[in-house]
């Protein structure tokens, strides 16, 4: 019997602050579809995916993404590797 896996529930602002969510929606425009984050007042109302018309992101919100990614794999490098061999 497989035994389960932990869920660590994150937040969408979490995502958002890990660079993940520009990284995901870029895929995602392939197809057209993009995950929205509705923010107000910096709170977030609302999330959903939606189809979109643009496809890709601006160069410098691109590396401005690249760059919590590289900072978030940097911090918790230790921490994926060990849950990437749990077996």
């Amino acid at each position: 019997m497989e035994k389960p896996r932990m869920v660590n529930k994150k937040t969408w602002q979490e995502f958002r602050d890990t660079g993940l969510l520009l990284l995901v929606n870029q895929f995602l425009h392939i197809f057209g579809w993009a995950i929205v984050i509705e923010v107000d007042n910096d709170k977030i109302v609302a999330s959903y995916p939606a189809r979109v018309r643009f496809r890709g992101f601006d160069t410098q919100s691109c590396s401005n993404a690249y760059k919590k990614v590289s900072k978030y794999m940097s911090e918790n490098a230790a921490e994926l590797e060990v849950e990437a061999n749990d077996d």
